[in-house]
């Protein structure tokens, strides 16, 4: 079992920049897909952004440009940088991690972009 923590969510304003982090109970290194997924109120969840254990990244296009997903498997941590955020970035967002084919998921942080 591996658990999933995630900080740095919070209120922030329209252009502003947040840092997700996650920090995983495992060595991420193992891990072989790690994503950042948000939910807003009446939608569905979606990806954001996924790397891979081979360093492949991948960013949904509302994202591409303001987003990186990096990890630092020293620390067995995954991170999301949000900048230039958008009130539509407003959601939960949940980290998720996938060792062959089993699934986690962390409790997820609220991101709030409002002026």
């Amino acid at each position: 079992q591996v658990q999933l923590v995630e900080s740095g969510g919070g209120l922030v304003q329209p252009g502003g920049s947040l840092r997700l982090s996650c920090a995983a109970s495992g060595s991420i290194s193992t891990m072989g897909f790690m994503g950042w997924y948000r939910q807003a109120p009446g939608n569905q969840r979606e990806l954001v952004a996924s790397i891979t254990n081979s360093g492949t990244t991948y960013y949904t296009d509302a994202v591409k440009g303001r987003v990186t997903i990096f990890t630092d498997n020293a620390k067995n941590t995954v991170y999301l940088q949000m900048n230039i955020l958008k009130p539509e970035d407003t959601a939960v967002y949940y980290c998720h991690a996938a060792i062959d084919a089993l699934r986690f998921w962390g409790q997820g942080t609220q991101v709030t972009v409002s002026a």
